[in-house]
């Protein structure tokens, strides 16, 4: 693997940050916000969705035809394509019920932490353990299936 530019941390930390700031300023890090949303009483939301995947879109789409590969990383643009399985449909699910119990998704929870919201540490918490068991889990199940492979 390629050593990545040198400024590729310190540029994901400002992107973050970025993108922090504009959760909290858009009021998007305050867990009554997403929840009227869920409750069909403020579509606040839904816009504030629309704008980033417009944006994300358009990168997406002019940048392959720009350059052909990453500027930071230099990796070639490429679609990575992933199977559409029970993994994504049991993982979709539990994200939307933590999502729906905390009012709050991963990106957000920082960024209302950083705005003061320290109740969201038990949000935070969750997410950490439910991350912890999820992949203690795949590994337990993948196990057996790497000892047979290696008996042959």
């Amino acid at each position: 693997m390629a050593e990545r530019h040198p400024l590729f941390k310190p540029l994901v930390l400002v992107g973050g940050l970025i993108f922090g700031f504009g959760l909290g300023f858009s009021h998007m890090a305050r867990p009554e916000v997403v929840v009227n949303f869920l409750l069909f009483e403020d579509l606040g939301l839904p816009f504030v969705m629309f704008g980033a995947a417009i944006v994300s879109g358009v990168a997406f789409a002019l940048l392959p035809r720009i350059r052909e590969t990453a500027p930071l990383t230099g990796d070639r643009y490429e679609r990575r394509l992933k199977p559409f399985d029970r993994n994504v449909l049991v993982g979709g699910a539990v994200f939307g019920v933590g999502w729906g119990l905390s009012g709050i998704c991963p990106g957000a929870a920082y960024a209302s932490l950083g705005v003061g919201n320290v109740t969201i540490l038990w949000a935070l918490g969750g997410m950490f353990l439910g991350a912890y068991a999820q992949g203690y889990w795949r590994s337990r199940s993948r196990a057996p299936e790497a000892a047979a492979a290696g008996a042959d």
